[in-house]
């Protein structure tokens, strides 16, 4: 991945490897499915959870592939998803307060109505309500693999409000882990992440650029957070704060910047290895003997509910009020019914929610499994019509002109009103 947040051609090159890592984690989610309800669904099954030690931590007890993947090959995932966050804030589309407000607006709706349709549904059923933040987040790339099926229907305005709303929606994914989903606290363990932590902004402080360094001190912060009873993923956001960074505004990335050159080393590995590895690790449902009662059971149903209509609410409904309160400008190139396709696309919570599911049941597997379903169909539907939507949706008048300029006007958007289309009514 080598982009800038000011040249088109290199964030254009972004959006273009994210889109093929989410068709990849497409193919690898359906791949599950088919091998954990074929003939090889037991041998698929004693796989994941094969036991291949060592002990790391006693909560966890014998580390399996699951684990592995899900606690060890995550915690790169969410390194890449920290390195995202801190270069977009400090030189990318979130730099300033003006380009923060409608992607902060729209991933805050964006999470909160699909939190209370889940409550609403689910949350009466004792058990249950501590899956509250399952749908709560988008899968960036997910929704960038339907978008790439659209080719140059879909307006780059759009690919990138989506990038900025997963962004933003990322770090609230991050704190709520962080918050809501820690087990007891090992504060002996907490005490020496902090100290490492701690190293790793003093080398920052003096200069030292070495990405040896860190990573060493990356490994030391996962198993101390992995002990800690926090989970152990958050150390990959933390870790990620420390890296150096050198601004580059205006021109390509920087051969010495460290972050820079970390975030184009892992991304290939994350897009293309890690997440479809964990699709596939845990997408895999059983679907034999399912009833339509357990379909449409509170879990599955609350999780469905809040990725499909929750997602498209708050997020469709927070951007029209921006827009028609004057606090943030229309996308330009797109219209209403784009955004609301898109809107729908967010619904998409496959990884961060397979994730969040997990950590919201431990120990009870019928559960777990009842959260895939909810999510598995929340997320199909929310593509599928998202898609559709975006497919038959007219073009926007100055469709081919904003297609033509640079990446980085289009994105100034939201502070610029595209005044060429009425909001709806």
């Amino acid at each position: 991945m080598t982009r800038s947040s000011t040249s088109r051609s290199a964030l254009r090159d972004f959006l273009e490897s994210e889109s093929a890592g989410g068709m990849l984690l497409i193919f690898a989610a359906a791949l599950a499915m088919l091998v954990a309800n074929s003939a090889f669904g037991e041998s698929y099954r004693h796989m994941i959870h094969a036991v291949t030690g060592p002990t790391l931590s006693e909560k966890l007890g014998p580390m399996t592939v699951h684990l592995w993947i899900n606690d060890g090959l995550m915690a790169i995932f969410f390194l890449l998803v920290g390195l995202e966050i801190k270069r977009e804030f400090v030189d990318g589309r979130l730099a300033s307060w003006d380009r923060r407000r409608l992607p902060f607006i729209a991933a805050a709706a964006g999470m909160a109505v699909p939190a209370i349709l889940y409550m609403a549904f689910a949350g009466g059923t004792p058990g249950l309500a501590q899956g509250w933040a399952i749908p709560a987040a988008t899968d960036i790339a997910f929704a960038m693999g339907v978008l790439a099926l659209l080719g140059r229907r879909a307006p780059t305005s759009l690919k990138l409000f989506l990038v900025t709303v997963a962004i933003v929606d990322d770090m609230g994914a991050v704190a709520i882990i962080a918050l809501f989903y820690t087990a007891k606290i090992n504060l002996v363990a907490l005490a020496a992440a902090g100290a490492v932590l701690g190293l790793m902004f003093a080398c920052n402080r003096f200069g030292a650029k070495s990405l040896i360094v860190y990573l060493l001190l990356f490994a030391l912060l996962w198993y101390a957070m992995l002990l800690s009873g926090v989970h152990a993923t958050i150390a990959g956001v933390l870790a990620a704060m420390a890296i150096p960074f050198e601004r580059t505004p205006g021109t390509p990335d920087s051969a010495t910047s460290p972050l820079h050159r970390l975030e184009h080393a892992l991304h290939p590995w994350v897009a293309f290895a890690i997440v479809p590895l964990f699709g596939f690790a845990n997408a895999g449902v059983d679907l034999s003997g399912l009833t339509l009662d357990q379909i449409f059971a509170p879990l599955p149903l609350g999780i469905a509910a809040g990725l499909f209509l929750g997602k498209q609410v708050g997020i469709f409904g927070s951007v029209w009020l921006s827009v028609k309160f004057g606090i943030a400008g229309k996308l330009r190139g797109a219209t209403w019914l784009q955004v609301y396709g898109v809107s729908l696309l967010c619904g998409i919570g496959f990884t961060m929610s397979l994730f969040i599911g997990g950590l919201a049941f431990p120990g009870t597997p019928l559960l777990i499994e009842e959260a895939k379903i909810g999510i598995l169909m929340g997320s199909l539907v929310a593509a599928i019509t998202g898609y559709a939507v975006l497919r038959l949706a007219p073009l926007h008048p100055q469709h081919d002109a904003v297609e033509t300029r640079s990446d980085d006007e289009i994105i100034g958007d939201g502070d610029v009103r595209d005044t060429s289309e009425p909001l709806p009514a």
